[in-house]
């Protein structure tokens, strides 16, 4: 058996349970394909994350991301978590605030602000477009929305590494009472290659200014706590139709709270249009991981 270090974290969150969980596995050399999926699988977190020293001189560290059921190019939520897990470990320092992730999404920066509890991390995310804009009564649409108020803008498939449909409700006491037809967003999400629906409205609380649920229909059918991924999706989205929400292209949004989460991700829509996605971390578990 070889021990490797092992810390579980809270991404997106102010607090410990807040965010949406990942682990992340130091000192990965030595694992192969299938011994990360198994833990992966093991951990039963929406992630688990390797992290390899840098092969290239632009990058801060290598990293490979696992769901439970099979590697994932990009995603969110474990970018900022593992490059939070980095720092504390001390295996990597920021270049005029900037980390360097290098993975299957190639070398993409991580902008680091503030220090300890305090910290945020935001990644750049890859281009988002626009697949196809669609009607509610669109057959492959039309189950999944039938109980959803629409708000002003049109559904519309995103993808942006992975595929996202994205709809606005018509308020965000109307997005929080809605049940989702699971059914029917496994159904979208199978015809047209998708995680499935996420849903967003505008709100006029004084913290957040959007109101996001995502509902994935891809991989088992669950409501994701906290995704940056569909975030930065929505975020290129928005921006495409002149409709980001806050001021000088940043907001933040809420999302979790449906089940028994409370997460807050900042987005910020650059002056060239890129998309940068995160927020705070906080470190619920350290040890080792003993796996062969």
């Amino acid at each position: 058996m070889t021990s490797r270090r092992f810390v579980q974290v809270d991404v997106f969150a102010d607090r410990p349970g807040a965010g949406n969980p990942l682990a992340v596995v130091l000192d990965a050399e030595g694992l192969d394909d299938d011994a990360m999926q198994a833990i992966a699988r093991w951990t039963r977190l929406p992630e688990t994350t390797f992290v390899f020293p840098a092969t290239d001189g632009d990058a801060s560290y290598r990293i490979r991301m696992f769901s439970p059921r099979r590697e994932v190019p990009f995603a969110g939520h474990p970018s900022v978590g593992t490059a939070h897990v980095v720092l504390d470990a001390g295996l990597a320092t920021p270049v005029d605030g900037v980390l360097v992730q290098d993975g299957l999404a190639g070398r993409l920066p991580l902008q680091v602000s503030g220090s300890g509890r305090e910290r945020s991390i935001a990644v750049r995310t890859p281009r988002a477009r626009a697949m196809e804009t669609a009607g509610p009564d669109d057959p492959r649409l039309r189950d999944a929305l039938s109980a959803l108020p629409l708000g002003a803008l049109p559904p519309v498939l995103m993808d942006g590494g992975r595929r996202w449909w994205l709809a606005e409700l018509a308020s965000e006491a109307q997005l929080r009472a809605a049940s989702p037809d699971w059914a029917a967003i496994g159904a979208l999400a199978e015809a047209t290659g998708s995680m499935g629906l996420c849903v967003f409205a505008r709100s006029t609380d004084p913290v957040y200014h959007l109101a996001v649920r995502a509902f994935v229909g891809a991989t088992g059918q669950f409501e994701d706590a906290a995704s940056g991924a569909a975030n930065a999706t929505l975020a290129a989205w928005l921006a495409t139709r002149d409709a980001l929400p806050g001021e000088a292209g940043r907001y933040r949004i809420s999302q979790g709270r449906e089940v028994g989460h409370d997460a807050i991700i900042e987005l910020y829509v650059d002056p060239a249009g890129d998309v940068w996605s995160g927020g705070r971390v906080q470190s619920v578990v350290r040890g080792t991981i003993d796996w062969t």
